[in-house]
């Protein structure tokens, strides 16, 4: 079989069928196929896309293309069940969200990813975590999974080890956006890591892959329909990325206000409220709560007790961080020299936030990624980032940028006063969670 005839194949709009789909990633897995026709293949996707049954037969063949976990041996005593975001700017909930299910009841195995675009990682931000091994080999995936309820990891080399290329590719090929891939992709891993139910967290807005409503509900829908022909149940809901998600975004800050959040220290508004929806679709999706007020409940409830800060807690130590991590993560996490605000030109109104931008700043920060390669400074960032609608002036800044130079944190400056609309009165509020689907 001729690669070359199946790019032409999808570059001239045809479907493509299960071998030709069992082909590509047999070749990605073993990496017989260069890095060039992989990107050609990715962009006629891009162009042309896939069809529910290529998408399908695309993710399960990258689910079968390594390791498939079956945690039915090891006698749970709750639930496998898993959320996965498509991604944004300052979007921690996953560090949230996991210790909060498993101290409901549910374990978590949440395979993750590196930063993908403008957007964070949560591999990334695990990686500030001093000693965090978040590539354990499967068996002690597993067992810290038993043990602690959740463990948040990325791609090891023996899940979806076709996707881990894949993904990588689609990186810096400008096909990221694409629907299909983000379709198989997601759904690979959570199949792979033998996941029972899912919950999807699909972004919407200026920093979101999905811009519009419309292309928000069209990938969740993708996925939604993906997952149920293959045996996963799904919910999605959209919630917003027109900003920030928090007051911070940056790899070793986001873990600090995570720590923050889950020791009550300080939970902003929106973050919070994005947590509590996705953690209680997950605890009625897997039957851990019976209504909406049930799993809300609960959800609150192992906040206020302590139980979900205890297990992310557990599962930092577990996975070879340090045993006092909660209690000194400042100490611990990486810091960049420069810690200097950023005011608007003009006082007035946060109108509008251009969260692409924002993302981009973390990029020129040094904390994202414009190649694969690249080794990401985990110290830099935005703090004490200001929602849309606060009034700002020469003494309440847009944010606090961290930066490793004065040339770095000029020009991430630069951006931020760009990203930022100031208007003389206040805007209307915008809903958070914008719809629930499936």
């Amino acid at each position: 079989m001729l690669f070359t005839e199946i790019i032409a194949k999808k570059r001239d709009g045809a479907a493509l069928d299960a071998d030709e789909i069992g082909f590509f990633v047999s070749g990605l897995a073993n990496q017989s196929l260069p890095p060039e026709q992989v990107s050609a293949l990715a962009m006629a996707i891009f162009f042309r896309s896939l069809s529910f049954e290529e998408t399908g037969a695309l993710t399960r063949a990258m689910a079968s293309s390594g390791r498939r976990l079956d945690w039915q041996a090891l006698n749970l005593p709750g639930p496998v069940v898993d959320k996965h975001s498509t991604g944004g700017v300052g979007d921690k909930v996953s560090f949230l969200l996991a210790p909060i299910v498993a101290a409901c009841g549910g374990f978590v195995p949440m395979v993750s990813g590196r930063g993908l675009g403008h957007t964070g990682g949560t591999l990334d931000k695990a990686d500030a975590i001093p000693g965090y091994c978040a590539t354990p080999d499967i068996e002690r995936f597993q067992r810290v999974v038993r043990e602690c309820g959740c463990a948040i990891i990325g791609q090891t080399s023996d899940i979806a080890p076709a996707d881990r290329r894949l993904y990588a590719i689609r990186d810096v090929t400008g096909t990221v956006e694409s629907i299909p891939l983000i379709t198989a992709s997601i759904l690979s891993k959570k199949v792979a890591a033998g996941n029972q139910a899912l919950v999807m967290d699909v972004k919407v807005g200026s920093g979101a892959f999905m811009e519009t409503f419309e292309g928000a509900e069209a990938l969740a829908q993708s996925i939604i329909g993906t997952a149920a022909s293959i045996g996963l149940p799904t919910r999605a809901l959209i919630t917003d990325m027109g900003q920030t998600l928090g007051c911070t975004a940056g790899n070793a800050l986001e873990i600090q206000e995570s720590v923050d959040y889950l020791l009550g220290v300080a939970r902003e508004p929106r973050l919070h409220e994005v947590t509590v929806a996705l953690s209680a679709e997950m605890l009625l999706l897997t039957g851990l709560a019976a209504t909406a007020d049930e799993a809300r409940a609960k959800v609150e409830a192992s906040l206020a007790s302590g139980k979900a800060a205890e297990t992310f807690a557990r599962m930092v130590t577990a996975l070879g961080g340090p045993a006092d991590f909660m209690e000194r993560a400042a100490d611990y996490l990486p810091k960049a020299p420069i810690q200097r605000p950023v005011f608007a030109d003009e006082p007035g109104y946060l109108s509008t936030v251009n969260a692409r931008r924002i993302g981009n700043a973390i990029i020129t920060l040094g904390g994202g990624r414009r190649k694969v390669e690249d080794k990401l400074d985990l110290g830099v960032g935005l703090g004490d980032v200001v929602p849309i609608g606060t009034r700002v002036d020469q003494t309440r800044p847009l944010a606090t940028i961290h930066a490793a130079s004065e040339a770095h944190w000029t020009e991430a400056a630069a951006l931020v006063k760009q990203a930022c609309v100031i208007a003389p009165d206040a805007p209307p509020q915008t809903p958070v969670i914008h719809a629930q689907l499936g």
